[in-house]
C-alpha cells in the first residue's frame, strides 16, 4: 500500500471518527507481536487485577522496583520434601478467601483468562467459561488465538511457584495461606504454555521470560508476591532481580 493512499485512508478514519488504520510499515514490538494496550505497569497493579504486565522502562520505575526488591529477606532454598500441587488446595479453586475475584462463581483459571483476553468469547449458555481469546503474552512478546480445544498453548503461571515457596517457608504456612498464594492473581499470568513449560520451579536466577524487555517488570511482580506474603528468596534470585532492573 502507497505512501499517499495510507495518508488517505488515515484522514478519513479520523474524519469518521474511528481509531486510525495501522500503517504496514510501522515497526512490530519484539516478540513479533502487536502488544497490548491496555498492559498495567506491574507498579501501578499491587493487586494484580489490572490486565497484562507492561515494561519497565524509566530510571524512576526502575529505582522503584530496586527498592521494593531490596526489601526482600533472603535465605537459602531448602528442601522439596513432602511438596504436592495438592497442599495448595485443587487447582483454581474459587473459595480461597482474601484474594480478589474470589467467591464469584468462576473458577480462577477463567477469571485469569477473562482479565488478561481480548476478543474473549464464552462458551454458550455460560458467562464464565472462555471458549476462545486472543492473549498478549508478555514473556515472548508474541500475540496467541487460543481456542480451548487447544488449551495447553496458554498455561496459567505462578509468578512465584508454588514449589518454590513451599521450599522457602510456605510448608509451615497453614493450609488457608497456601491457597490464598495459588489463586491470588497477583501471583498468576496466562502465559504460553512452552515458555511456562520451561520455567518449571525457578526463580528468577535460572529462567527469566525471554522478552528480555519485560525482565524488569517480571521481577518486579515476584517480588510483589514475594513482599505480600512474606516469603524470601534466594541470595541469587535478588542479585539477578536488581540487575534486571538497572542495579
Amino acid at each position: 500500500m502507497g505512501t499517499r493512499l495510507v495518508g488517505l485512508l488515515g484522514l478519513l478514519t479520523l474524519a469518521l471518527g474511528c481509531d486510525r488504520l495501522p500503517d504496514p510499515d510501522e515497526a512490530a514490538p519484539p516478540g513479533g507481536g502487536t502488544g497490548d494496550s491496555r498492559a498495567v505497569s506491574p507498579l501501578a497493579n499491587p493487586d494484580g487485577t489490572g490486565p497484562g504486565l507492561a515494561a519497565l522502562t524509566s530510571e524512576a520505575d526502575q529505582a522503584k522496583a530496586r527498592k521494593l526488591i531490596r526489601g526482600l529477606a533472603t535465605k537459602g532454598r531448602g528442601p522439596k520434601t513432602g511438596y504436592e500441587r495438592e497442599e495448595f488446595g485443587y487447582a483454581w479453586l474459587d473459595t480461597a478467601d482474601g484474594v480478589p475475584l474470589a467467591r464469584n462463581g468462576c473458577d480462577t483459571r477463567n477469571d485469569l483468562l477473562k482479565l488478561h483476553g481480548r476478543q474473549v468469547r464464552f462458551r454458550s449458555g455460560s458467562d464464565c467459561v472462555v471458549a476462545s481469546m486472543t492473549l498478549h503474552d508478555p514473556y515472548t512478546g508474541k500475540d496467541i488465538a487460543w481456542k480451548k480445544a487447544e488449551a495447553a498453548e496458554v498455561q496459567i503461571d505462578h509468578v512465584v511457584p508454588l514449589s518454590y515457596s513451599w521450599q522457602m517457608g510456605a510448608a509451615r504456612w497453614p493450609e488457608s495461606k497456601r491457597r490464598q498464594l495459588a489463586n491470588d492473581v497477583l501471583n498468576l499470568l496466562p502465559v504460553e504454555g512452552r515458555a511456562n513449560s520451561s520455567k518449571r520451579d525457578s526463580g528468577p536466577a535460572s529462567w527469566l521470560p525471554p522478552d528480555r524487555t519485560i525482565r524488569c517488570a517480571y521481577v518486579t511482580r515476584f517480588a510483589q508476591v514475594a513482599g505480600k506474603y512474606e516469603l524470601p528468596v534466594t541470595t541469587a534470585d535478588r542479585t539477578t532481580m536488581l540487575e534486571q532492573c538497572g542495579g
